[in-house]
């Protein structure tokens, strides 16, 4: 499966975008999807994660109540809806995909087997 991610810029903090990825092929509903974020300096580090069919939304404590993860299937998109950003939040975002028919999900970028582009998030104090 192939992936690419759109939606980064640059904003102020306290403000908002919409990651958006998309995949190739017609089995999407059986990969789990997660967003990765690459800081420089800093490791690879965990965002959120979807199920396939969207029931289960992991996310990062450092996240969490900001950022929303989300899936339409029917467009084979993963969102990643992101508010109230602070200048921590800059890195490159990475949608990745991970093969599971069992419905569930991993915040370990070592089980995701497919990875997009990256998108770049800049947010200014």
């Amino acid at each position: 499966v192939q992936l690419q991610a759109s939606g980064g810029g640059l904003v102020q903090a306290g403000g908002s975008l919409r990651l958006s990825c998309v995949a190739s092929g017609s089995t999407f509903s059986r990969y789990s999807m997660g967003w990765f974020r690459l800081a420089p300096g800093k490791e690879r580090e965990f965002v959120a994660a979807i199920s396939g069919g969207g029931t289960k939304t992991p996310t990062a404590n450092s996240v969490k109540g900001r950022f929303t993860i989300s899936r339409v299937n029917a467009k084979n998109t993963v969102y990643l809806q992101m508010i109230s950003l602070k200048p921590e939040d800059t890195a490159v975002y990475y949608c990745a995909a991970r093969w599971d028919v069992s419905g569930g999900y991993s915040v370990s970028d070592r089980e995701y087997h497919y990875w997009g582009q990256g998108t770049q998030v800049t947010v200014s104090s």
